[in-house]
């Protein structure tokens, strides 16, 4: 019994120090990368490197057609926990996590599949889908567990923080820990519970003054639309796909209150009235609600992110009860038109619902951050049932809310909890 118990050692000791004198650069010389890139470095980091991974188009096919996945591999040691970041969108602007950063540890991002450089030669839109998205983490999480065998935390931002979800739904055992910041969860492709938000959040004399500024932007529509068009112009944007200009003039209008209270780029009290110069008016839209949403140019690149929220993801529409007779182009929109003409598209209203019985039922290890006055809040996760998951809110926060702008105390009840959770 002795001689097999000190084999056994043996051979554990052994499969470690093979796994030690594995070098980065010996594990990705694997089939299925397909291209390697030195990014330049930071202090934090031994190496980071852009690497290119062969990626099944249909998961449940995987011998079939493929394409090249994007990620970024920051390096440090094998033998430190990786944060993983769900991108959500395209990765061309790499970042460190402040969670990476706080625990000294590696990190893997993760370009979304159909996004920047990830994308298949034949676009088909049956594989853009919340399932074959997470089998595209689940296959790199199972693969680069080989080199980094200790604990994963995966994390993402809005769409990002949404995919972390999904993630950990559909491969459960995949991470240790899941940090989604301002992740909806929203329950239709036009949820109303956004409009209820919209009837509470701040005081009544900020939403008053928002309101006040959209309805002077309605009722004198043609006074700016000389000051929109040429700084439309300006930027290169044109608004064919929106309906033309006239009709994504409206949709920023009604797109504002949802934007002021999102972004919380300008106080209330900044907001402009009917005194001021149309092109500060305009300047002032372009701020607070991007001008560029409604344009051919953002559309055409979005598309994957619209055609997720209209089959999958769910999104909002605008409440119209207090512009509706100064609407001259817009009817209630829901944002189908960002679709093309010859994609069909169907609405999966029962994955919202699964998942937030997920949350209450199974997940766990799950830290949500969320901003007060970010309209996205209006469809969070507002429950994690009997489960060791966590919900915080920072007072007053928006979309940009990150756990180190939270009061210390807060930043100090989230880290603990992280620590808890990697016990």
């Amino acid at each position: 019994m002795k001689k097999i118990f000190i084999s056994v050692v043996l051979l554990t000791l052994g499969v470690f120090q093979a796994l030690a004198v594995v070098s980065l650069d010996e594990f990705l010389s694997r089939k299925e990368v397909k291209e390697i890139r030195s990014v330049q470095n930071e202090s934090t980091f031994e190496r980071i490197l852009e690497v290119m991974i062969e990626q099944p188009i249909d998961h449940r096919n995987p011998d079939g057609e493929t394409f090249s996945q994007r990620l970024y591999i920051s390096h440090v040691d094998p033998s430190l926990p990786v944060v993983l970041i769900t991108a959500g969108y395209d990765a061309k602007y790499y970042y460190t996590s402040e969670i990476t950063a706080k625990l000294q540890c590696n990190q893997v991002m993760v370009e979304h599949r159909f996004f920047g450089r990830s994308v298949p030669d034949s676009l088909n839109w049956n594989y853009l889908d919340t399932w074959q998205a997470a089998s595209d983490h689940h296959r790199i999480v199972t693969m680069f567990k080989e080199f980094y065998p200790e604990q994963w935390i995966s994390t993402g931002i809005s769409k990002g923080g949404q995919t972390v979800i999904y993630h950990s739904y559909y491969y459960p055992a995949d991470v240790d820990v899941r940090v989604p910041y301002v992740a909806p969860l929203n329950f239709g492709l036009e949820d109303e519970r956004i409009y209820t938000f919209l009837d509470n959040v701040g005081s009544p004399r900020e939403r008053r003054k928002v309101e006040k500024f959209q309805l002077m932007a309605l009722k004198h529509q043609e006074k700016y639309q000389d000051a929109f068009l040429n700084l439309s112009e300006n930027k290169g944007y044109t608004y064919e796909l929106a309906g033309g200009p006239e009709k994504a003039f409206e949709y920023c209008v009604l797109e504002y209150s949802f934007a002021f209270w999102q972004w919380g780029y300008v106080p209330a009290k900044k907001i402009p009235g009917k005194a001021t110069r149309p092109e500060d008016v305009v300047e002032h839209m372009n701020r607070v609600a991007g001008f560029d949403y409604f344009s051919d140019q953002f559309i055409t690149e979005f598309r994957p992110f619209f055609y997720q929220a209209m089959t999958e993801m769910g999104y909002y529409g605008y409440e119209l009860d207090a512009f509706g007779k100064y609407l001259k182009h817009v009817d209630n929109p829901v944002f189908t038109f960002t679709i093309p003409e010859n994609v069909e598209i169907s609405f999966n209203d029962e994955l919202s619902h699964e998942i937030q019985h997920y949350i209450e039922e199974e997940a766990e290890n799950y830290i949500f951050i969320y901003g007060e006055y970010d309209t996205w809040s209006a469809t969070a996760v507002s429950s994690t049932g009997n489960s060791n998951s966590k919900i915080f809110i920072k007072v007053g926060g928006s979309h940009r809310t990150r756990i180190n702008n939270m009061p210390e105390e807060q930043q100090k009840e989230v880290y603990a909890t992280l620590e808890d959770f990697l016990q």
